[in-house]
């Protein structure tokens, strides 16, 4: 006879057949507990992932937690605080409740299935919701070390890493963040934007003698980059600041019709135009 979780066929010869039956029964049952557990856990989680994906984000919840109080430590514990977590993120937008049902997940299994995910969504909390940045570069940071990803999504941490120094206008400190992404990473789809960004950030600081050096390899390397018209601008722009009237507004007119903000462009041809006309 068969059950829906599981039935051993024991045999436990030499004892009286009372005891034998008693024992049988025992360990039958003792195994057919986890099974029968993990089934009731399973169909939980599922009916709950099926209210979330119908919009029914409070009945989800109150499932989810319904698991964690019966199961505190099965082995769905931990796709249900995930799941929780997302649901308030997501589905909520209580960045707060969200970023204390992640970290549960972290601290119930560093290297669990849904440890990764919450870490990152952590990290994307602390950057655009809390706009914590120095913390939010920890957590990028961890990202990176804690666990082992691929070389496409480290590349991508570190880049964020970057971006975050230059939210805080540490350029400097961007520049090393972006040359160690081009160090470790070198085979990845992150480093023509990283390439872009750090010559970006020298035309900035107006050290236009480096950036047109690497500007020149980066022009060789990626013939059709999609970053060349922003490319041209920043360094149209330093050569204005350079003094250079005339190559700034020559390489500005190039532009005409290709880059993407149209009014930012006229405004420098016509600021540079009248910067000429004083001259003479």
């Amino acid at each position: 006879m068969k059950t829906g979780c599981h039935n051993p066929d024991w045999r436990l010869r030499g004892l009286p057949s009372s005891l034998r039956a008693t024992l049988s029964a025992l360990i039958f049952l003792l195994l057919l507990f986890p099974a029968c557990v993990d089934s009731q856990a399973e169909r939980l989680i599922q009916k709950a992932n099926s209210e979330w994906v119908k919009g029914r984000n409070h009945s989800a919840i109150e499932i989810f937690k319904s698991v964690l109080e019966k199961f505190p430590n099965g082995p769905h514990t931990e796709e249900a605080l995930f799941r929780l977590g997302e649901i308030y993120y997501f589905g909520l937008g209580d960045s707060s409740q969200a970023t204390v049902y992640f970290l549960e997940v972290l601290q119930l299994a560093k290297q669990g299935h849904f440890s990764y995910d919450a870490q990152k969504h952590i990290a994307e909390i602390i950057e655009y919701s809390a706009k914590d940045y120095d913390q939010a570069i920890i957590e990028y940071q961890k990202l990176i070390s804690d666990f082992k990803r691929t070389e496409d999504e480290n590349a991508e941490h570190q880049f964020r890493i970057a971006l975050l120094y230059l939210k805080k206008q540490n350029y400097e400190q961007a520049i090393v963040e972006l040359e160690l992404l081009l160090e470790r990473y070198p085979k990845n789809s992150w480093v023509e934007e990283a390439e872009f960004r750090r010559m970006e950030i020298l035309y900035t600081l107006n050290r236009c003698a480096d950036a047109d050096n690497r500007y020149a390899d980066f022009a060789k390397k990626y013939t059709q980059s999609r970053f060349m018209n922003e490319m041209e601008f920043v360094k149209a722009a330093c050569l204005e600041e350079e003094g250079k009237l005339n190559e700034a507004l020559a390489l500005f007119k190039k532009l005409e019709g290709k880059y993407k903000y149209p009014p930012l462009l006229a405004m420098k041809i016509e600021g540079i135009e009248r910067r000429i006309k004083k001259v003479r």
